[in-house]
């Protein structure tokens, strides 16, 4: 019988084949800590006795929800944070150069068939290279750090085949917004998503990472793209037959397989309060809206930033409108300052900020309040996501999001 890739990575991990349902103990290739979550795992790694981290050059510790620092407590996850980091020789530390599953992939830490985990639930978002990543809490992470395992459960997995060629004004961002819609909050919840299809090889690297990135919003354990040429550019590296075989099997079994054929993808959002919410943007024309956010490891990629400016040259945003847009990493934001990306934006009046996590997360760069709207390209729109409960946030691409901005209104992009 055949195998999914999810079986075929874990496999590889363990040295014996594997089935949904079976538990198994791997070891972790890899590992991410972000600053809100490092007091806790810290806490919990001496409580539990270790001494020394199990392998310190697969811990990575990176600054970015908290940075700028917004409230006084923030400081204190720096402080921890370095003490941490010096006291058990961490190697790998990012201050501030950006998200953390940007840096993950950019960066190198993380390759096809590798098996990595995070102190956050977006840790999905590393299959756009054929890796299983999931995010864990602290306590799970604490372990990781003393012992370099974690027992897990063999997920099943769910197919989704994409044929044809996407709309122009359609993007990955669409796509995985109306997959969360058509299999609920909850559809995939401890699944693994395998993206296959024509339309999915023609996607860059940067569009999987979008849709890897959101799967969670599904439930999903993982979401897996079979590492290609693109993937191996993108990495800096030469797939080995090992990685090449990371394709789900023709006779491998899925509980679940979804046909969609790219055409008939349309500009959607995700409307208030729930990311499941799915509607065409051509049925919410002409909401008005006091804000825009481009940005975030869903899409504060160099590919998104330039489909904004795509949108908005030689235009301005609205008046009482306000565009933010926030570089997903220092790498991104140096290459959209190069090609002119930039330039394109601010012209049109954009507010750029530092790259890190932002409004994303609820804490800097543009917090709204009580009955106002904000449509924005990250991946959660939760009551008092943004600012208070009574924000209206919906989620969009950044095409979609960029033509809202110059209307002052929600449209449909062209």
């Amino acid at each position: 019988m055949g195998e999914t890739i999810i079986e075929k990575i874990v496999r590889n991990n363990v040295g014996r084949v594997v089935h949904p349902g079976d538990i198994v103990t791997v070891n972790v290739d890899r590992v991410m800590i972000h600053d809100i979550f490092i007091p806790f795992v810290a806490a919990k790694f001496e409580e539990m006795g270790f001494t020394k981290i199990w392998d310190t050059d697969k811990a990575v510790l990176i600054y970015d929800h908290l940075v700028p620092a917004s409230q006084v407590d923030d400081t204190r996850h720096f402080r921890e944070g370095n003490a941490f980091a010096a006291k058990y020789d961490m190697k790998h530390v990012h201050r501030s150069d950006g998200i953390c599953h940007q840096l993950m992939t950019e960066a190198g830490y993380v390759k096809p068939g590798n098996i990595v985990f995070g102190t956050d639930s977006h840790t999905t978002t590393y299959g756009c290279v054929g890796a299983f990543s999931s995010g864990i809490g602290y306590t799970e992470m604490a372990s990781i750090l003393g012992t370099g395992t974690l027992w897990i459960r063999v997920p099943e997995t769910i197919k989704i085949h994409i044929t044809g060629k996407l709309p122009a004004n359609v993007m990955a961002k669409d796509i995985i917004l109306k997959l969360i819609g058509d299999l609920g909050a909850d559809g995939a919840t401890y699944k693994a998503l395998e993206f296959t299809g024509d339309t999915i090889e023609q996607m860059s690297v940067a569009s999987r990472m979008s849709m890897s990135n959101m799967a969670v919003e599904a439930g999903a354990k993982c979401a897996l793209f079979a590492p290609d040429e693109k993937t191996a550019a993108y990495c800096e590296m030469t797939l080995t037959q090992k990685e090449r075989e990371l394709v789900g099997d023709t006779d491998a079994q899925y509980c679940q397989v979804l046909h969609y054929q790219a055409e008939d993808f349309v500009p959607v959002m995700a409307c208030p309060s729930n990311v499941d919410k799915i509607k065409p943007v051509s049925e919410l024309v002409g909401k008005e809206i006091d804000q825009v956010f481009i940005g975030s490891c869903t899409n504060g990629r160099l590919e998104d930033l330039m489909a904004a400016a795509e949108i908005v040259r030689g235009k301005h945003v609205a008046p009482f409108v306000k565009l933010i847009v926030t570089p997903a990493s220092r790498k991104i934001y140096r290459q959209a300052i190069e090609n002119g990306t930039m330039e394109v934006l601010t012209q049109a009046g954009a507010i750029v900020t530092h790259p890190s996590c932002g409004l994303c997360c609820g804490r800097t760069g543009g917090i709204l309040t009580d009955h106002e709207t904000v449509v924005a390209t990250n991946n959660r729109n939760f009551l008092g996501r943004m600012g208070t409960s009574k924000v209206g946030i919906y989620l969009a691409s950044p095409r979609t999001a960029a033509a809202c901005a110059i209307a002052g209104k929600i449209v449909v992009p062209e």
